[in-house]
């Protein structure tokens, strides 16, 4: 009996069909990550939206409202009962901060990113130039060990890393400081 080979392309594009697709992205799942705003001087400025955090505490509920005639006596109080009630434990909160604008974030420079997170352990995938979810969960390791808790990179780690200069007045501000 005769099988028929099937040639090495075919049988790599079959395998390559099963192979797993990229895990979602646990920062922003199903979405991309919000792209920095043009400022009006031409900076780029990345916005950090955390929601209010919530957790149920015992309260009183009001289910019967108080009747009072009209001459402003209370002919019946209010009834409460206890019951669980959601209390804001966090505040919703937004931060802004600095960041490179799109077209800085070129194929290299994020190469370039990649590569800066790998010397200092923070990065361990491939070097691939994408801002995937792997290199947004670095630059969330790196940044929030440093106050920034965020995948977006801010113009500051990128000048921690090395990756974009530090304008001269600045330096001069640190140095006399």
């Amino acid at each position: 009996m005769h099988r028929p080979v099937l040639p090495a392309a075919a049988l790599a594009l079959a395998l390559a069909a099963c192979a797993p697709a990229e895990p979602p992205d646990p920062v922003w799942p199903g979405e991309a990550p919000p792209a920095p705003e043009r400022m009006p001087d031409g900076t780029c400025q990345a916005r950090e939206v955390t929601p209010a955090i919530y957790e149920h505490v015992m309260g009183e509920i009001q289910v019967v409202q108080a009747e009072i005639a009209e001459d402003g006596t209370v002919v019946r109080p209010p009834i409460y009962r206890r019951a669980p009630v959601p209390k804001v434990v966090k505040p919703r909160g937004e931060l802004r901060f600095e960041a490179p604008c799109p077209e800085q974030l070129t194929e290299e420079f994020l190469a370039s990113v990649q590569r800066a997170l790998a010397a200092r352990d923070d990065y361990s995938g491939p070097v691939t130039g994408r801002l995937d979810a792997p290199t947004r969960a670095a630059i969330r390791a790196y940044q929030k060990e440093r106050g920034l808790d965020s995948a977006q990179l801010s113009i500051e780690t990128a000048r921690s890393l090395g990756l974009i200069a530090t304008p001269i007045d600045e330096i001069e501000a640190l140095d006399a400081g």
